[in-house]
C-alpha cells in the first residue's frame, strides 16, 4: 500500500493580493482617464461658439448670429468681433480656478448636448462677476482722470454697500439699446447708476 504525502497542495485563491493590485489598478486608471476625457472634450466644445447656441437657442443663437454678423449690435458682438473674444473667454472667471470653474460647467453642458435636455430660455444662475471683465480690463481701475473717476471709484462703492453696480449694470453685453457712439451704453440707464452712485457718496 502506498503511503500517501504528509504534504498538503496549496490551493491558489481566486483573488490573490497581485491579483487585486492590477485590477484595481485598471479601474483606476479607467477612471481617471474618463474623469480626464469628459473635461478635455468639454472644454474643446466650449471653445466654439456654435457649441453654445446649439442648446440654448432662446438666447445664445441670437447672440451667436449677432457675432458672425458684418457689423456689431452689441458689446458682446463688438468684442467678439473685433478681439475675436469668445463666449467662454467672458464667461468664465480669472486664472486656472476661473476656467476650471467654467470647465466643470462645460461637462454639464456636454452631458446636456448629448441627452437633449437643456433649459430654454438660457439663463446666468448666478450674477456676473466683475472679475470676469477685470481678466481683460484690469486696468480700467488704475487709471484716474477726470474722465474715469467712476471706475476708479466703483470698488470704494461696493465695499459701502452690498448693492452697488458692478461692471454690468451699465455694460449690458447682449443689449442691442446701447449706443454705439458711446460704447454701447445705454445713456439712460448709465446715467441712473451714477446717480446711485454720487447718492451713495452724498450719505456717508
Amino acid at each position: 500500500m502506498a503511503k500517501k504525502s504528509g504534504r498538503a497542495r496549496k490551493t491558489s485563491p481566486v483573488w490573490s493580493n497581485r491579483k487585486i493590485q492590477i485590477y484595481a489598478g485598471v479601474v483606476i486608471a479607467g477612471l481617471l482617464l474618463f474623469g480626464l476625457a469628459i473635461p478635455l472634450t468639454a472644454m474643446q466644445f466650449e471653445n466654439h461658439n456654435s457649441f453654445c447656441a446649439s442648446c440654448h437657442t432662446e438666447g445664445e443663437q441670437t447672440f451667436y448670429d449677432r457675432s458672425i454678423a458684418s457689423a456689431p449690435v452689441d458689446l458682446a458682438s463688438i468684442h467678439d468681433i473685433k478681439a475675436q473674444a469668445r463666449c467662454i473667454d467672458c464667461h468664465t472667471g480669472p486664472g486656472i480656478l476661473g476656467r476650471y470653474a467654467g470647465l466643470m460647467a462645460g461637462e454639464t453642458d456636454l452631458i446636456s448636448f448629448f441627452s437633449g435636455h437643456y433649459p430654454q430660455p438660457a439663463a446666468l444662475e448666478e450674477p456676473y462677476p466683475d472679475a470676469s471683465c477685470l481678466k481683460c480690463h484690469s486696468a480700467i481701475t488704475q487709471k484716474q482722470d477726470f474722465n474715469n473717476h467712476f471706475h476708479v471709484f466703483l470698488p470704494q462703492w461696493q465695499a459701502l454697500d452690498k448693492n452697488a453696480a458692478t461692471c454690468v449694470s451699465c455694460h449690458i453685453s447682449h443689449d442691442k439699446s446701447g449706443d454705439v457712439k458711446i460704447a454701447f451704453l445705454n445713456e439712460k440707464t448709465t446715467v441712473a447708476v451714477c446717480q446711485q452712485c454720487h447718492s451713495a457718496v452724498g450719505s456717508q
